[in-house]
């Protein structure tokens, strides 16, 4: 009985455990914009419509606007204050690229607040390893 009750416990602990390990991002696969994409956007001038918001330490990709890290209370501020004169059916998309897109600290409350605040098309740039590597080294338009 000891055992059976042993074995129930490790299993629910896995089962838990599994669970916690898959958070929920705040976006979808459409959401994500590939770097070429916005790069081809950017270079066909096609972004006149467009607000490109870096949520990390700079912007540094051309047309862009900074607003900070977003994991600081202050600078998601800033972002509200941004968003609030931006309209809704605008195409935001924001990026960071300090870190690996699985640990980077700025995305998930930028991209919360944009869809949060009824933003339509709001977009992520898809940076999986960061700034440096996935836009930098393949030469895409900077300021």
């Amino acid at each position: 009985m000891k055992y059976f009750v042993f074995l129930l416990g490790l299993i629910l602990f896995m089962i838990t455990d599994s669970y916690a390990q898959q958070k929920q991002e705040p976006w979808t696969i459409s959401q994500l914009m590939a770097p070429e994409t916005l790069a081809d956007k950017i270079n066909n001038s096609q972004i006149v419509s467009a607000l490109i918001i870096s949520v990390g330490p700079d912007d540094l990709i051309k047309g862009s606007v900074n607003a900070g890290p977003a994991s600081e209370p202050q600078n998601i501020k800033q972002l509200k204050a941004l968003l609030a004169k931006t309209p809704k059916d605008t195409e935001v998309v924001i990026y960071c690229g300090c870190c690996p897109f699985a640990n980077c600290p700025n995305i998930r409350p930028a991209f919360t607040l944009l869809t949060e605040s009824g933003f339509k098309n709001a977009k992520l740039l898809n940076l999986p390893q960061n700034i440096k590597v996935d836009w930098l080294d393949k030469n895409y338009p900077v300021k």
